[in-house]
């Protein structure tokens, strides 16, 4: 998917730096939005050292595509993300969040690849405004008329 097999005596393609730096940033906002590794973390199921795990978690997709020689496939990517949290946390995900996740990961190596930045916009767009929607839930709770008026507010920037 990202390169020809080197068996063919081409080398799979190569992130420029700029490449690379937003590979490495779309990464990180991708698992940051996936609830169930935050949950993960969050609870540390993975013991104290649930957020240095998330951080490895991420650095390690980053090596994984990027470092290889050999064409990655969708589902090894699917394999490696389930084992990671069966193993770093404890956790067996059957909500189909793993699928999900190895796509956008997929998709985002395929972008950045091709210097199409696009995906990790979005990515700080929608984290940014998930950040805040958690933020009016918690103003919810201290008064409906603050909590209209955060969502209002946050519907606005996000239409901008």
């Amino acid at each position: 998917m990202d390169g020809i097999p080197a068996g063919n005596g081409f080398a799979p393609q190569v992130l420029s730096t700029e490449g690379m730096t937003k590979f490495e940033e779309g990464v990180g906002l991708i698992l940051s939005s996936w609830m169930a590794l935050q949950m993960a973390v969050q609870n540390e199921w993975g013991g104290r050292e649930s957020r240095q795990k998330e951080q490895k978690f991420a650095a390690d997709i980053v090596a994984w595509l990027t470092r290889s020689t050999e064409t990655r496939y969708i589902d090894e990517l699917e394999e490696m993300l389930d084992e990671n949290m069966i193993l770093s946390f404890n956790t067996e995900i059957e909500d189909g969040s793993l699928e999900e996740v190895a796509e956008q990961v997929m998709l985002l190596h395929e972008e950045c690849l091709q210097g199409n930045y696009d995906m990790v916009s979005k990515l700080h767009i929608s984290c940014s405004t998930a950040q805040r929607m958690s933020q009016c839930q918690k103003v919810q709770g201290e008064n409906s008329s603050s909590f209209a008026a955060c969502l209002k507010n946050v519907l606005n920037q996000v239409q901008l």
